[in-house]
């Protein structure tokens, strides 16, 4: 995929991983059409990129319509980069109904709406690209982040099952796998994140590999790559990996 003098949409760029891999994008001569739902930040990134700003709040279907409008109003989307997101740290059982729907609607079904709303412009036009951002928590499964963990495994799915259905048509979608990043997430998700290792990488360090994704056409990216373990070791030995999780991974009471 060709990145110079194509339009591509990144959600979530007011800050974090899509403010950064709006920067890169930017970089590559691209179009860019940053999206955020706090106007000021929105714009500060766009400015400081020379990119166009778009807001919208894709918890609901008007949201993702509106977007997916004012992106087509600006030019053809080329490539629609997904990393608008949230989590939620703390129990399932004490999650409130509203809270789990916010989790599920803006890190999978707005994700969906928004790729079937772009997805038809790119295959008539033969050519485009769709990066989800997941978590290896859709990978893994991580105590206190179950909603979480259960939108990003459906992406995972959703990814592997539409790439099996655009062959051919010049589409190509990829999967990109972050662990710890060091941006806001962690607080916004209502904790901290306060554990020693693994280390925390940049959200440029994830922009890198997005960018690398969509110009390459790969199918996935784990960053950093150390983490496509976990996963494997979860498929081949998934009793001695349970075992390992309860030992190591996050602790949380139900309450």
């Amino acid at each position: 995929m060709r990145l110079t003098g194509s339009t591509v949409l990144v959600t979530g760029a007011s800050a974090g991983i899509g403010a950064a891999t709006s920067a890169l994008l930017a970089a590559r001569r691209a179009r860019v059409l940053v999206h955020g739902r706090d106007e000021t930040r929105t714009a500060d990134v766009a400015v400081r990129i020379g990119a166009v700003p778009l807001l919208a709040d894709l918890t609901t279907a008007t949201g993702v319509d509106r977007l997916a409008d004012s992106a087509r109003a600006q030019a053809p989307v080329d490539v629609l980069v997904a990393c608008a997101g949230r989590g939620h740290s703390g129990p399932f059982t004490a999650m409130t109904p509203d809270e789990i729907d916010d989790v599920l609607a803006l890190d999978l079904t707005g994700v969906l709406r928004l790729a079937h709303r772009l997805l038809p412009g790119m295959v008539e036009r033969g050519t485009g690209h769709l990066c989800f951002v997941s978590s290896i928590a859709g990978r893994t499964g991580v105590a206190g982040e179950a909603v979480y963990a259960a939108a990003k495994a459906g992406l995972d799915a959703f990814a592997d099952s539409l790439r099996l259905e655009l062959v051919g048509t010049g589409v190509g979608v990829s999967v990109v796998v972050p662990g710890v990043v060091d941006t806001g997430f962690f607080a916004a998700r209502g904790r901290p994140y306060d554990r020693r290792s693994p280390r925390p990488v940049s959200a440029e360090t994830v922009a890198k590999a997005i960018v690398a994704t969509i110009e390459h056409d790969r199918a996935e990216a784990y960053v950093p790559g150390w983490l496509r373990l976990a996963p494997a070791v979860r498929a081949v030995a998934p009793g001695s990996f349970r075992t390992l999780s309860r030992r190591f991974g996050e602790k949380v009471r139900v309450r």
